[in-house]
């Protein structure tokens, strides 16, 4: 069985940088799309990032340009690195994985086979 784990959530003000992890264990196949979504108050689920097993990346029109999405198939291990954080990015982040290689699009999530617990982001003004 798979499992997905995330830390490195926390609050930080307007401007600043957090960068989430995300562990994976349960197998050892580094060939699942992975990626990273979020719900705010309020609102429904949406897709933030995906990265293939190929390494291709695909971004939400908010944060493209501050967000980086990345992996280290050796550790098993999936990143996203936020950059200039709005308060309109405070969100409850989530890691998943789907089992092909390539990534469903960003509002596809029924299809991510797995899904991590969340980590709770906060941006203040």
């Amino acid at each position: 069985q798979v499992q997905l784990v995330e830390s490195g959530g926390g609050s930080v003000q307007a401007g600043g940088s957090l960068r989430l992890s995300c562990a994976a264990s349960g197998y050892t196949d580094s060939s699942f799309c992975m990626g990273w979504f979020r719900q705010a108050p309020g609102k429904e689920r949406e897709g933030v990032a995906t990265i293939a097993s190929t390494g291709f990346t695909r971004y939400a029109d908010s944060v493209k340009g501050r967000f980086t999405i990345s992996r280290d198939n050796a550790l098993n291990t999936l990143y996203l690195q936020m950059n200039s954080l709005k308060p309109e990015d405070t969100a409850i982040y989530y890691c998943a994985a789907t089992v092909t290689w390539w990534c469903p699009g960003l509002s596809r999530e029924s299809e991510y086979n797995y899904w991590g617990q969340g980590t709770q982001v906060t941006v203040s003004s």
